[in-house]
């Protein structure tokens, strides 16, 4: 039975893991105004539309045909050209964009009614003092509670344009009549540099999530931060950045690469080959950099950790990474959808193609990690398969190959014990953030009156916290098993119960505790500090 039970974690990460580098093909937006002269091909379709529309016995919606066949048409072409329908549109770009424009709140739709998980930082919500465990239960008067709608529905009583007002009355836990907040609707920043923070007295740590349109602008602003900190080294953690626009991964692995050293080039249908090397000098060209890299790093992500370890600069750590190699370019079809086809490949400085095959269909090529977990190569990197006719030299004689990811320089085993797994498909389903909630409202008001020290001295997570959780994950049908984890469950929560208090960069240095590749850069800096002295 527990042989059976395992077949799946491989593959709800497998398709966890498919869903992030098909959102990540987003790289090197481009509007195309181009008119193509019409060609017989082209007036088939038309005409086999226009029949079905005037001329077919029934009513048929010629639109979903449309869509079909155009993702028909792409699924036959690579796993990264894909098809963005106009109702999908707006939400898939504003994914990559740098901010939105809103009230800045995250919330859960609990018993219809709208409960602040927290005021994203730098909006307008956090910069008048609405806070975590907050109900909003009027807009501009008008009820926001026993709708009966969803949670999308819920935002567009809150959405508007950037500076106009909402007046909210909100119920705040612990206070017995309504507050009232004015708030003017700004932008929200949305940042994809998800913390910020010192390993050590010397190593600074960034996290970047995927690659948007602020990514650059605020790693400089992190990479300055560290340096006022004392910052001589930077660790890079790229794991599970599905990737994003190709120019931010050229700006900042340009931070680490003296001029005029090659950072990619792409090769066209014709062959023609673009060059993009490093131009300015970098504010860490001269520290020591440490990318840290999984099977779910992709696309930009691989675009710097390639051009870093082709030239010889930093440290790559981490397993073999996803190995998407393709440039796609947005294209308009002018009824508000668009499709991101696949123009160009990409190559490291020393010529490799880090694209995997993709020959064998897409479906094949989505379930890729299931491929690794039963072949070994997530627990020891004598089980990844090279091909050396696909090898490489960087100027510093260290060989490395194409054919599908960057291997790293330093390798990490990947624990996949199924109860291990299974505990961090939760934390990224959201269950244990909806649970955490939960655990807040039974105090609220002394969770909010706590600062950080505070919250790290004084808050528990104990096997009573865990058996609730347990609890809860019957009530919503999930069987969670813990057994020896336990311990790392408890460590989880906390980081979850820090993120919804304090944000992303308190969660992340919680969750961080104890992993081995952040060890590993520790340890490595150590050695290299010594090795100096």
């Amino acid at each position: 039975m527990k042989n059976k039970k395992n077949i799946y974690t491989p593959l709800l990460l497998g398709i966890a893991c498919a869903i992030g580098v098909f959102m990540g093909g987003k790289i090197n937006y481009s509007s195309s105004d181009q008119l193509f002269s019409s060609n017989p091909k082209k007036e088939k379709l038309n005409r086999l539309i226009d029949y079905i529309d005037y001329e077919y016995v029934d009513d048929v919606n010629t639109d979903s045909i449309v869509d079909v066949t155009v993702n028909t048409i792409l699924k036959g072409l690579d796993p990264h050209s894909v098809y963005i329908p106009e109702q999908e549109y707006d939400n898939v770009s504003q994914n990559m964009k740098g901010d939105f424009v809103g009230i800045g709140v995250s919330f859960y739709s609990v018993e219809d009614t709208i409960m602040v998980i927290q005021a994203l930082e730098g909006g307008p919500s956090e910069k008048i003092g609405i806070r975590g465990g907050d109900r909003i239960l009027y807009a501009n008067d008008k009820p926001l509670f026993d709708l009966g709608v969803s949670s999308d529905s819920l935002t567009t009583f809150l959405k508007g344009k950037q500076g106009s007002n909402v007046e909210l009355k909100v119920k705040r836990p612990g206070r017995e009549e309504l507050l009232s907040f004015n708030v003017k609707r700004d932008h929200v920043p949305i940042k994809s540099v998800e913390a910020v923070y010192m390993l050590n007295k010397t190593v600074g740590y960034i996290k970047i999530n995927r690659f948007a349109e602020s990514t650059y602008e605020e790693f400089d602003a992190a990479i300055q931060a560290l340096k006022l900190m004392g910052a001589k080294e930077i660790a890079l953690d790229l794991r599970d950045n599905p990737g994003g626009y190709l120019a931010e991964a050229i700006n900042i692995a340009d931070e680490f690469l003296k001029d005029e050293k090659l950072i990619l080039f792409t090769k066209n249908k014709s062959g023609s080959i673009e060059e993009t090397f490093a131009q300015r000098e970098g504010d860490f060209e001269d520290g020591h950099v440490y990318v840290l890299i999984n099977e779910n790093s992709a696309s930009a992500s691989e675009v710097v950790a390639g051009a870093l370890q082709d030239n010889d600069v930093g440290t790559i750590i981490g397993r073999r990474s996803y190995g998407k190699g393709l440039v796609q370019r947005e294209m308009d079809l002018g009824d508000g959808s668009a499709v991101r086809l696949t123009i160009a490949r990409y190559y490291t400085p020393t010529g490799r193609s880090i694209q995997k095959p993709y020959e064998n269909g897409n479906d094949n090529y989505f379930r890729d990690y299931e491929r690794r977990y039963k072949n070994g190569e997530l627990k020891s990197i004598d089980s990844i398969k090279v091909d050396d006719s696909l090898k490489y030299v960087t100027p510093g004689g260290k060989i490395v190959y194409g054919g599908g990811g960057i291997i790293p320089d330093v390798f990490i085993p990947k624990d996949i014990e199924i109860e291990r797994e299974h505990i961090r498909i939760l934390l990224n389903g959201g269950f244990l953030s909806r649970f955490v909630f939960q655990e807040l409202e039974r105090d609220r008001k002394y969770y909010n009156s706590l600062s950080k020290n505070q919250f790290e001295n004084e808050v528990e997570v104990t096997d009573e916290t865990v058996d609730r959780l347990i609890a809860y994950g019957k009530s919503e049908k999930l069987n969670i098993r813990l057994t020896d984890y336990k311990p790392l469950m408890k460590q989880y929560l906390k980081a979850v119960m820090a993120q919804q208090l304090f944000g992303s960069t308190y969660f992340q240095q919680l969750k961080n505790e104890g992993d081995p590749v952040i060890e590993k850069v520790l340890e490595l800096s150590e050695k290299k500090n010594n090795f100096k002295d």
